[in-house]
């Protein structure tokens, strides 16, 4: 019994080891000072992850500690899906890690030979994971976009994935051809009454599943370096209580949406129930704990994907 836990101890360093080498894009002095260990013992775990087969396109071992996090994250919050990867002390990356766990939890939704409808927002991190998705013929899906593609000065919004995805998947695809925010409430009921707006809108009430990144607030947030959300506006909204957004859609530090205030100008489609659909949202990093915390504490998402650091915070607040 002893060596069996030794072995699988074992196999859970070389996982952290080859994940570390293969998808973080350490090398190995580098890996070896993560794990404190010197470069020959690094050296020999990132083979016997491969010689193991561990190693694919994606790692194929699940790390104890990341299972043990995901299962208490699962209980707490009551979540359908959860997924918890390494983290990387050593990396700034936003998206290392969970982006390829996106991807795999992309595929595997749209390899399903049963129609669905899947929901996708938008942002860096989606943005990554749609990059990593093989080429795929689904013509029994329907994909849809929950934000708008449009920047404020009519140009197509960078981080709006649905054509990407277009590239990669062969599925319906229906993006919402309207900006992040409207000049006000009137103008977006204007906007939500073309037939075009219309499917969009129904196909996110009916979704299966959706996708999305989880917003920061602040001066540096994503709202505000894109363009949609002058540095000023931000502030304000802080000052009345919003500690995240998904998809423009602002929240306070109980998962409760803002009534009134910008998110009567939010054009984008309104969240699907937690109740009908998995809704998982992808983030990590401290910048991005408060507003994941609440979303989840709200049921804003029923499912996440995140790394070991990110999970411990959601775990304690």
């Amino acid at each position: 019994m002893a060596r069996r836990a030794e072995a699988n101890s074992k196999l859970d360093d070389a996982a952290r080891a080859g994940w570390l080498y293969y998808v973080a894009g350490r090398t190995q002095d580098e890996i070896a000072a993560t794990m404190g260990i010197s470069r020959q013992s690094a050296q020999r775990l990132v083979s016997l992850a491969m010689a193991e087969r561990l190693i694919k396109v994606r790692l194929d071992h699940p790390i104890a500690a990341c299972l043990e996090l995901g299962q208490k994250l699962r209980e707490k919050y009551d979540l359908r899906h959860v997924d918890v990867v390494p983290s990387d002390p050593g990396s700034s990356s936003t998206t290392v890690g969970i982006a390829e766990a996106g991807a795999a939890e992309i595929e595997r939704w749209l390899k399903s030979a049963e129609p669905l409808i899947v929901a996708i927002g938008t942002g860096r991190t989606l943005k990554a994971a749609i990059d990593q998705l093989p080429t795929m013929d689904c013509p029994q899906h329907r994909i849809v976009s929950l934000t708008g593609n449009i920047g404020l000065d009519g140009s197509a919004a960078y981080y709006n994935v649905i054509f990407s995805m277009a590239d990669a998947v062969k599925a319906r695809h229906f993006p919402m051809p309207l900006p992040v925010l409207v000049s006000s409430p009137e103008e977006r009921e204007l906007l939500h009454n073309q037939i075009l707006v219309k499917s969009a809108l129904q196909l996110g009430a009916e979704a299966n599943v959706a996708f999305v990144g989880v917003g920061e607030l602040g001066e540096n947030a994503p709202l505000c370096e894109d363009g949609f959300l002058a540095k000023d506006e931000m502030l304000k909204l802080m000052g009345e209580g919003a500690a995240g957004e998904i998809c423009g859609w602002m929240f306070d530090r109980d998962g409760n949406l803002l009534d009134g205030s910008i998110n009567e100008r939010v054009a984008s489609v309104p969240l699907p129930s937690c109740e009908t659909a998995t809704i998982i949202g992808m983030a990590k990093g401290e910048r991005k704990q408060v507003a994941l915390a609440a979303a989840l504490k709200g049921r804003i998402l029923n499912g996440v994907i995140t790394d070991e650091a990110t999970a411990s915070y959601l775990l304690t607040h």
